[in-house]
This record gives C-alpha cells, structure tokens and sequence, in this order.
C-alpha cells in the first residue's frame, strides 16, 4: 500500500461522517424529501496528521461549523452540503493524487486547497480541469500560474509577499535611530521562501545592509549553529521566515544565546497559533509576527465573535486550537463566498461561479472580501503586532486586548512598536 493510499484511507471514516452528519441535518429540517437531493460536495485536502495537523484540524472544524449552519438552514439550492476531506499528511507530495480522486472518484462540486507548500502542487490538476479553487492560506501561489480560476481568502492583497513583510519593516524605520542592517533566516520551504523574497524587496527599497541570509532545512531541529552564526553579524534587525516548530525552537534559542537586535521577528508560523502561545509563554514577549485576526479594540468585524464563540465552544471538546483566531474564521468566510456564488448564479458551473466572485463583495466574518483579477484580495489588510506584557503560560490571557498589540496597518493600529527587543521582551 502507497502512503498516498494510506493517507486516503486513513480519513475515509471523516468522509463519511461529514456527509452524514450534513444528510441528518438536512433531513431534520426537510423530511425524507431531503434524502433526495444530491449533495453539493465540497472536497479538500487537509493536514490531519504530521507537522501541521494542529491547523488543519482548526481550519477543518471551521469549515464543519460552516456546513452545519447551512444544512441547518436547508442547504444551498435545495441541496444539502458534503465535505469531502483527505488527510495530505503535511505532505505536499500527496497533495496531486488527492484531488484527482476528488475530481475523478468522488465527484466534487467545489474544490478548497490549504496552505502555500500544498496548493502549488494541486494547481497543475485544477487548471488542467478549468475548476474553481478556493485557496486558505496560500501566499503568492497565483504569480506563477495566473490563473483566472484562483482565489485566496487570506489578506494578502496583489503583492503579499510585500504585504507579509510591509508591516515589520515599516516599523523598524520608525525606530531612533534608523536601523542601518538586518539579517534573515528562514526554512528551505515554499511560503519561507517567499517572505523572504518580500524581506529582501522592503530591505533593498529601505537601504538596508543584509548581513546575513540564509536558509536552513525544514527538518532542522538544533537552531543554535544557525542563530550564532547570525548573531556574529550583528545586525540591527533580525527578519524570520518560519514555520511551527522551527519559531518554537528559534524564539527559545534567541533566548539562550541572549540574541539583542533592536527587531526581532518576521513572518513567524505558529505563533498564531493557542498551543504555541500558551507553550512559549513569557518568551513571545517583544517578538513581532503577523495575524489575521485578534481581539483588539481596532478589529471589530460583524459576526466574527459569535462564529468564534461556536468554534470555540467545540475545540474545547474536540481537543484543537482553543482560541481559533488564525484560520476557523477565513476557512468558514471563504464557504460563505461560495455558498453566495452558489445561490446567486442558482448551481456550481464553474466558469459562473468564476466570473460571480470576480464581479463581486461579499460581506463575511472576517469583514468586506473584494477579489482582484489575480484572486487575491483587492487591498491587502495583513497585521503586524507585537507581543507585549504575557506572564506566564495561561491561554486565557490571549483573549484580551493588549497582549498582541497592532502596529500595523495603521487603520488597525492598536499601539506603538517597543523597541530595542532586550527592553521589549522584559
């Protein structure tokens, strides 16, 4: 048995239940005629197991809160919703064999694809099939391919590597005195990659020295050698392009090699997430990342606390991100463009659906989505904060206000950067 295989199999079980539990919904609102109708069937994969299962599972109970909501309320068209779900693994060399079978055995009606590293290698099959794609969390995946059919519900807007990056060193050119270097560091991986190259851009447009910069392998679990060597260059600015694990190990090896740039932080994966707040505690303080959503009094978008309060309410009982801020809400607002399309043009041809979400603005959770020619958000709304005043390990501390500052976009700002980062961390 292949390991594509086994991963198919392996979430089989959830595929079943997602479309019985959207067919019992269905039923108790309609009766037996509900049984009747054919599903819309919604397929992706998703990170059930590996590195980045602890996004995928919250990313997948928002999409589940979705489709009960809706087959609560009679479905789409007079059809119930399906979700039609395979575990990736975090292996993006599943990811081309899965959705041809979404495509060729299940019959999906709708496609959604995950982060960077697994909607690149999905792309090539979508495109061939002139299919919809609604990506998640994908950063500049459409530069390379242009593809009309393409959107992506996180805010990066038509640049996001500049956008990604933007916010961390707009901030640090407020700082006195002006930073003069900086150094970057990230994993050998397709959304690090791409920070990277945002980095690069803003420090070359800002006259910085890059004394340092380098990638090291996504598998690398002794961060020490790399964040010595960066620290015998001494730069004013220290930019970070990461996933999970590797920000767990790099924020606790700045630490004990007393790592003291003026900045220190990037496009940091994981920090967003409950687990890892509640894990690295005290020692997020004065480290900048980026978020999508937090309780700040800035951020108030209709609906998104009431969408949280379910998510919320079930994480707790199904063992996944507690706080839900990173992607529940942009999971369940990108099946709100869809579900929309799907009403508005009466059916899932693709090419209206298509040409419905380009011609459109939808009003969702996270707040009023507008797509470019490039699927892309029209403006981009991407936060960066800093982490401020954290004592302890309690998660609970994270659902006030304060504790992740926002220092950028300024329609958004909730505070000034602290700086330097040894003053800030304390």
């Amino acid at each position: 048995m292949t390991s594509s295989t086994r991963g198919m199999k392996r979430w089989s079980a959830l595929k079943l239940m997602a479309g019985m539990t959207a067919m019992a919904s269905a039923a108790m609102m309609w009766g037996g005629a509900a049984l009747a109708a054919d599903p819309i069937k919604i397929g992706f994969a998703m990170q059930l197991t590996g590195p980045l299962a602890g996004n995928g599972k919250a990313a997948l109970l928002g999409a589940q809160i979705w489709a009960d909501e809706v087959n609560k309320a009679g479905g789409l068209i007079g059809r119930p919703v399906e979700l039609v779900v395979y575990d990736d693994q975090s292996n993006p060399g599943l990811v081309p064999g899965i959705y041809s079978k979404l495509l060729d055995v299940d019959k999906v009606d709708l496609l959604l694809s995950n982060n960077t590293n697994q909607t690149a290698p999905a792309m090539p099959t979508i495109i061939q099939r002139k299919r919809l794609i609604m990506g998640m969390f994908a950063l500049a995946v459409n530069e390379q391919f242009k593809y009309p059919g393409y959107f992506q519900i996180q805010p990066y807007g038509p640049n996001g590597k500049d956008a990604l990056t933007r916010g961390y060193f707009e901030n640090a050119m407020t700082m006195t005195p002006k930073p003069t270097s900086v150094a970057l560091v990230g994993a050998d991986a397709e959304f690090s990659k791409n920070a990277l190259d945002g980095a690069r851009a803003h420090a070359k447009r800002l006259g910085l020295n890059v004394v340092y910069d380098k990638v090291y392998p996504p598998t690398t679990v002794n961060f020490t050698p790399v964040m010595k060597a960066l620290q015998a260059t001494s730069p004013d600015l220290v930019f970070v392009a990461s996933y999970p694990s590797d920000t767990v190990g790099i924020i606790r090896t700045a630490h004990e090699i007393k790592l003291e740039p003026k900045m220190f932080g990037g496009a940091m994966v994981g920090t967003q997430y409950a687990a890892i707040k509640q894990q690295l505690g005290e020692a997020l303080n004065g480290v900048l990342s980026f978020e999508q959503y937090i309780p700040e009094p800035t951020v108030k978008f209709p609906g998104i606390e009431e969408m949280l309060k379910k998510y919320q309410a079930k994480a707790m009982e199904q063992g996944v991100d507690v706080l839900g801020y990173y992607v529940p809400a942009f999971v369940y607002s990108a099946l709100q463009i869809l579900g929309e399309a799907v009403v508005n043009t009466n059916g899932v041809d693709q090419q209206k659906l298509i040409s419905y979400i380009h011609s459109s603005t939808f009003k969702t959770v996270i707040g009023d989505v507008t797509f470019g020619a490039d699927g892309e958000w029209v403006e981009p709304r991407m936060f960066a904060v800093q982490f401020r005043n954290i004592k302890g390990n309690d998660i609970q501390q994270f659902t006030q206000a304060g504790k992740e500052v926002i220092i950028y976009p300024p329609l958004y700002k909730s505070g000034d950067l602290a700086y330097p980062y040894a003053d800030a961390r304390k």
